[in-house]
């Protein structure tokens, strides 16, 4: 996965349930290897098919729908990604191809794991995510908009999360990023603290 895609845009799927887990995003009996690849085939499989085993797909279900197949936006309900911590949840959603997710709110977890596999995470009130089922979405995320033929919006995000999804960062590259002030820091640190620099002789 890279960074972020500017500009972005894509059909907005709609599956508006509330207290998603990640087991069902990707149920444990799915996971069979310790990758990140294989998973998208499990996403949603207690609802993506009838029988699960046979992989027969249910055609109630948003992702089997013709207008939805390729959709890279998933609009969804309250607490989305709530459950266990595990990151093969949003894995499988990378690997389907989804790479902005907009719900009412996100557990926390997920939407840091989120954010560390370069899908955006928006929040938004429920009406307005609502507003955007069906439509085609673009998303600025250098200037935090979204928007439709409907409709525009602003969205929230914190500067960290937005660096790091703008470059495909992860946290240590981050982190990196400001060696230069790192290193003048210990410089000037160094003279006044001599005793947290010393060395290890044997």
């Amino acid at each position: 996965m890279t960074a972020f895609p500017q500009p972005f845009s894509s059909i907005a799927a709609p599956l508006m349930r509330d207290n998603v887990d990640t087991d069902t995003i990707i149920p444990s009996r799915e996971m069979r290897s310790t990758g990140r690849d294989g998973l998208a085939d499990g996403l949603f499989a207690p609802w993506r098919y009838v029988e699960a085993d046979a992989r027969e797909e249910n055609p109630e279900f948003v992702l089997n729908q013709p207008p939805y197949r390729d959709a890279k936006l998933l609009l969804t309900g309250a607490n989305f990604g709530c459950g266990s911590s595990r990151e093969h949840a949003v894995w499988a959603l990378a690997e389907w191809g989804i790479r902005t997710i907009i719900a009412e709110s996100f557990a926390p977890i997920f939407r840091n794991n989120c954010v560390r596999n370069f899908i955006l995470p928006i929040t938004l009130r429920r009406p307005l995510v609502e507003d955007l089922a069906g439509a085609e979405v673009a998303i600025d995320l250098c200037d935090q908009t979204i928007s439709c033929a409907r409709t525009s919006y602003p969205f929230e995000i914190d500067a960290e999360a937005k660096q790091m999804l703008l470059h495909g960062l992860d946290a240590i590259n981050l982190t990196l990023k400001q060696s230069d002030a790192i290193h003048d820091w210990l410089a000037a640190d160094r003279p006044s603290r001599p005793w947290v620099y010393l060395e290890h002789t044997q």
